[in-house]
């Protein structure tokens, strides 16, 4: 083998060996449905954006996922998948215990899309104006560790680097609930929300 090749497998090894990952597993209790479960803001780290735009459709009269969860910094892209016409709107943007200006999408037919560029984390309520009873949510989370729940209330984020961090548990009409977490290979946190 060339020496070159060798120093450079070396190398990567060593690094590898420097930074240790671990994972987070646990139980959603207190509610029925998907949850999400996100590794909270971590102090002095900033994580980039996203490149892939995740689509939220609209399909079926449905907001489809109903739940949609990105990292903070993605734009979604917005999508009418019916042969009606449809709209996208949030009321409100709810950031921690204040709740920010909505947004209103416009309405658009089918085939089309729009997009909107989620900076700040938080939890937008969609609606939809020409059909009252669609809903669905966008969770922007402040990190890229995060996951949803099974139809157990089950989950798993890995490939968190070891620290302590707060690990947040959400719901739709519940109490969002965090807790302390100190990540070295692999932990359990459950988590129980309430309204």
């Amino acid at each position: 083998m060339n020496r070159n090749v060798v120093l450079v497998i070396l190398a990567v090894l060593v690094m590898t060996l420097g930074v240790s990952a671990g994972t987070i597993n646990g139980k959603i209790s207190g509610v029925s449905g998907e949850s999400v479960v996100y590794v909270d803001t971590i102090q002095g780290k900033k994580f980039a954006a996203p490149a892939e735009h995740p689509v939220m459709n609209q399909k079926g009269l449905l907001f489809q996922p109903h739940i949609l969860v990105v990292q903070a910094g993605t734009t979604v892209d917005f999508l009418n998948s019916d042969k009606v016409a449809h709209n996208a709107f949030w009321p409100s943007f709810q950031q921690g215990a204040s709740r920010g200006p909505g947004k209103n999408l416009g309405t658009w037919p089918q085939g089309e899309k729009r997009s909107f560029k989620f900076d700040q984390p938080g939890v937008a309520p969609l609606l939809c104006n020409v059909h009252s009873e669609m809903s669905g949510y966008i969770v922007v989370v402040p990190t890229p560790y995060y996951a949803t729940t099974d139809g157990s209330g089950n989950y798993k984020i890995e490939n968190i680097p070891d620290g302590q961090y707060n690990i947040v548990g959400w719901h739709e009409g519940t109490k969002k609930q965090a807790k302390p977490v100190a990540v070295s290979g692999e932990v359990t946190v459950d988590l129980t929300l309430s309204k």
